[in-house]
């Protein structure tokens, strides 16, 4: 992850691509650790930098939300980066490796001026540029503004020693002008006018100088730039500029249109090239070796220049090498000479500094790797930068994988696909083959899925740009599955390998060996890479062969995981599954390896290895959708099930658990099936649902399906349906979370704390993250009951904390829209807001239909206590039908009745809230939901016309939170407290206490016939 504060504040990934992090605050406070980074800043600290004197009502809360939106957004661009963001006492750490900051500091420290320059272009502006008015950042503003003024005065004076005297005169006026007083600056300037043949200038600008000083501080020029001028008034010979260099001859073919998505590339390879004798750009044919190799020539500064060695038209093995570098040189053989063509280029290039580009080596690469060592060991002056799609294999070589242009992930986002380097190179090729192509909110989805489709190759990018204008950009997507055929150009100047995708492949493919390209066509049924061991099992090829066709860069190897994988482009592997004679056979081991896969993940899945088998699994998602298409079948799928359901693909569940089988298997997989239809919210008959549980008996599967009706609201079959707890440890721990949800609904405080206390202690045992969230929504719930807001607060930022490290995203949402409620109870309405939105878009990006309806539930919420009562209706009406539309009334239906209650009675209709707050009873009271209920009477008394009845009804639902031991939240409190004081105002206060009394002698169903 990169860092920016030379400028506005900006990150990258080390890709180069941005990544952005939303909302003000966010950046705020990564400004803030930036300032601060490898130090750490304290709470109290940031808090103050972000909020200073209008801080919210739970600081350290609004501080966590931040916290974890922004190791969010780090996180999504690039896996990993969350860790960056430390939790350290008394606050928080940025680790940052890379700032452009510290580079500046790095290169300031150089001599020559290309790194000078270098330094000086990491600028963007000034710094922290969006942070200026903040305080945390002023100190660091001022020093590096002024390193950034000393660089340049350094670079001045050394282009100034290199004869650059008439480009510094002009760049350093603009510079004295903003820095009058800085006599360092002045002293450069001067030196550059004189240079520059304008002595009389030079002059004035000292008299300027001189005037300045005298005028604002009292003060002489110093010694030196008085010496200075002095030398200038006797025109002294060493103040003239050096003689030019000599004109350096480059043979490289001119730039015919822009590179586009390398300015990375460009800038690391700057930085090597010089330093670095052998520099060899390997990658697959068309990623833009040759274009990038010629652009870094393009830049360097040889005396002798840089020059193009086209090796391609040599046929495969050819010796004469040597002979193309001497006829690029210019260099001709005499009459009479008898040394071969090695010796006369030693000879010729020993005493010469040159770069030497040698394009395409692979098919040459014996020949080639000699030459270059040859060279290197007897002409020092001499740098090569070699192209090949695989290494020459020389000492002191620097391999340099040139990579495949960043693909968008999102076409539905216009930003993110003009920001992806791949989608840029399409657009700007299609443009120009029909000038009216244009990248907009219709074209943007099909270039994402182009671009994904080929890779981010930009030599298939470019010879699909030229099908658009025949074809449309949305045609030539839907034609990709026949891409070698698609694939082509009447380009005339294009070599005949470069005109067609097939041919840049096969040019590649007709240099292995036969056992080669079988492995290779064999590894084209992965879907996505695979791990060594797969590779060997199903394609039989050992890590030399796997080696070979990584070299040649046909394979890439990947090891940014926990294991490495070799991966296949797409196009790649549609031209080796091709050539792949019998698949049948090589399927069917594929399948048997990833059902094998599945059945060894499954218990871990439940245990502390969770999360590295979650990744695990997630690595090969595409290997277990090919292997179910071609014969995992129902085995595979019922290994499945928990993985499916931990990262919410119930879906894809649903239609493989379906799939054909032996009764058996069907049997055993009915279950699982009956369970994600349920959570799909397919109807399921009671009959249908206990059927499919008798047909195999299994204690999780059974847990599994009570789990999901519960999903639906139903508690009285959940409750029969729960399996015997006792079958093993992480069935009970299950069985009593789910008994823990139960007793939540209803109100049973003592049945809650024990089922989820023993709960959470057996999902600890056993290491069960998940299962410990779950625990501890409860737990939390339990604490919340109790008024302990804080406390229910902590436990749901735990549970956040192990959803987020799983990176179970419904979950998240879940957590959030807990915090969202809490943020409620305690008025906290801004962060209820944020933290509920956070929650929806969540729930929306992963399609959870029960986690929108909890963080739609807190926007609501939040939108009726600020006073937003149309957004609040629109919201709660929209989950009251939701509700109603259940088999069994949602859990959630009796709140959100009581919330439009309120709402109608904020609006002026007594009437209508009265009708839902009895409809919100007579839920709460069908569901066995005491608490509910409470809530109703408390929403009755808001709404009836006598004061006499809503100060009984009072009454009665204070005397039941009583029981209950379920006391009012602050924002309740708010609610009862207005419906006090205008029954106090009607009646007194003496007359009120009786009535309020009279209520508490009333149960519930009493209380609610008055109204």
């Amino acid at each position: 992850m990169q860092f920016g504060i030379l400028g506005p504040l900006l990150v990258t990934t080390d890709a180069g691509e941005p990544v952005v992090v939303p909302g003000a605050k966010s950046r705020v406070l990564l400004a803030d650790l930036l300032a601060h980074r490898g130090r750490v800043v304290s709470a109290d600290r940031l808090i103050d930098d972000l909020w200073g004197d209008a801080a919210p009502a739970n600081p350290l809360a609004a501080l966590q939300v931040r916290v974890s939106q922004l190791r969010k957004a780090l996180d999504d661009a690039e896996p990993g980066a969350r860790d960056l963001v430390e939790s350290r006492a008394p606050g928080y750490l940025l680790r940052a490796p890379a700032v452009d900051a510290d580079r500046f500091a790095e290169l300031a420290g150089a001599a020559d001026a290309e790194r000078l320059a270098e330094a000086l272009a990491l600028w963007r502006g000034d710094a922290y540029a969006d942070m200026a008015d903040e305080d945390f950042a002023r100190a660091e503003a001022t020093r590096l503004a002024e390193q950034r003024l000393a660089v340049r005065e350094r670079l001045a004076a050394a282009r100034l020693a290199r004869g650059e005297q008439d480009l510094v005169a002009a760049e350093l006026g603009e510079l004295v002008a903003r820095h009058p007083l800085r006599e360092s600056l002045r002293a450069l300037h001067l030196r550059a006018l004189y240079a520059a043949g304008r002595p009389t200038e030079a002059l004035d600008s000292y008299a300027e100088l001189r005037g300045r000083l005298a005028d604002e501080l009292g003060l002489d020029p110093g010694p030196e730039l008085a010496a200075l001028h002095r030398r200038i008034l006797e025109q002294d010979a060493a103040l003239s500029p050096p003689p030019k260099a000599a004109l350096i001859r480059n043979s490289l073919p001119a730039r015919l249109d822009e590179l586009v998505g390398r300015a990375g590339a460009l800038a690391e390879l700057r930085r090597l090239l010089p330093a670095q004798r052998l520099v060899t750009l390997v990658g697959p044919g068309g990623v833009g070796k040759t274009r990038l190799a010629t652009e870094v020539a393009r830049e360097q500064s040889y005396p002798d220049g840089a020059h193009l060695v086209e090796l391609a038209a040599l046929p495969a093995g050819d010796p004469g090498v040597a002979e193309r570098v001497l006829a690029t040189l210019g260099v001709h053989e005499t009459a009479g000479s008898s040394a071969a063509p090695d010796d006369r280029l030693v000879a010729a290039v020993r005493e010469r500094r040159l770069l030497l580009v040698l394009d395409n080596c692979e098919h040459v690469i014996e020949p080639a790797a000699a030459l270059v060592a040859r060279l290197l060991r007897e002409a020092p002056g001499v740098t090569v930068l070699a192209t090949s799609r695989e290494p020459l294999g020389l000492s002191g070589e620097l391999v340099w994988d040139v990579p495949l242009l960043a693909v968008p992930e999102d076409g539905r986002d216009l930003d993110a696909v003009r920001r992806s380097a791949a989608a840029r190179l399409f657009t700007a090729r299609a443009a120009a083959q029909q000038r009216g192509f244009r990248l907009d909110e219709h074209t943007a989805p099909a270039v994402a899925r182009l671009c994904r489709r080929l890779d981010g190759l930009p030599l298939a990018l470019e010879l699909a740009a030229t099908r658009v204008r025949s074809l449309g950009v949305q045609a030539v997507v839907d034609r990709l599955d026949d891409r070698f055929a698609l694939l082509t150009t009447a380009q005339r100047d294009l070599p005949a390998r470069q005109r067609t995708l097939g041919a840049v492949i096969g040019w590649s493919w007709d240099l292995l060996e036969a056992a080669d390209q079988r492995a290779l066509s064999r590894l084209a049924v992965f879907r996505d890479g695979c791990p060594p061991a797969a590779a060997e099992q199903v394609c039989g090829a050992d890590l030399d062969t796997l080696a070979r066709l990584v070299d040649r860069s046909l394979v890439v190897l990947d090891d940014s995981g926990a294991e490495p994988r070799y991966r296949l482009l797409e196009s790649i592997a549609e031209f080796g599954l091709a050539r792949l004679a019998d698949p049948g056979p090589v399927r069917a081991r594929h399948a048997e390896w990833y059902t094998a896969l599945a059945e060894r993940a499954d218990p871990h899945l439940r245990g502390p290895g969770q999360r590295e088998w979650l990744e695990r699994l997630d690595a090969e998602a595409a290997n277990l959708r090919a292997a179910l298409e071609h014969g995992g079948g129902l085995r595979l799928a019922v290994a499945l099930t928990w993985y499916w359901f931990l990262r919410g693909r119930f879906s894809q569940a649903r239609r493989a658990l379906a799939g054909p089988g032996d009764p058996a298997q069907r049997a055993r997989a009915a279950p699982w099936l009956t369970g994600f239809a349920l959570l799909l919210g397919a109807p399921v008959a009671p009959g249908d649902i206990r059927a499919a549980l008798a047909g195999h008996p299994d204690a999780r599967a059974a847990w599994f399906v009570a789990h999901a009706v519960l999903d639906r609201s139903d508690v009285t079959l959940a409750a029969q349906l729960l399996p015997d707890p006792g079958a093993d440890r992480w069935t009970e721990a299950a069985v009593l979370s789910t008994r823990a949800k139960l007793a939540h609904a209803r109100g049973d405080l003592a049945g809650l704390e024990q089922a989820g206390a023993r709960s959470d202690a057996l999902f600890a045992e056993l290491g069960d993250r998940w299962g410990r969230s779950q625990a501890h929504d409860w737990l939390g719930g339990l604490a919340e009951m109790r008024g302990d807001h804080e406390g229910a607060a902590r436990l749901h930022r735990r549970a956040l904390g192990w959803a987020e490290e799983l990176a179970l995203w419904p979950e998240v949402g879940g957590k959030l829209s807990w915090l969202a409620w809490l943020a409620v109870q305690t008025r906290d309405w801004a962060a209820a807001r944020e933290l509920a939105g956070r929650a929806y878009r969540l729930a929306v990006e992963h399609d959870s239909p029960a986690a929108m309806v909890f963080a739609g539930l807190g926007l609501g919420l939040a939108a009726r206590r600020t006073g937003e009562l149309e957004l609040a209706v629109s919201r709660l009406t929209a989950l009251a039908e939701q509700g109603r539309g259940e088999a069994q009334p949602a859990l959630y239906l009796p709140l959100v009745l009581v919330e439009l209650g309120l709402a109608a009675e904020q609006r002026g209709d007594p009437a209508a809230a009265l009708a839902l707050h009895r409809e919100a009873f007579a839920a709460a009271t069908a569901m066995g939901s005491p608490r509910d209920a409470v809530h109703a009477l408390e929403g009755m008394a808001s709404a009836v016309a006598e004061p006499e009845v809503a100060a009984r009804l009072l009454g009665a639902a204070a005397a039941a939170r009583e029981r209950l031991a379920a006391p009012r939240s602050p924002a309740d409190r708010d609610e009862t407290d207005r419906v006090t004081a205008r029954a106090v105002a009607a009646l007194g206060r003496d007359r009120f206490g009786e009535l309020l009394a009279e209520g508490g002698r009333l149960g519930p169903d009493e209380a609610r016939a008055l109204a």
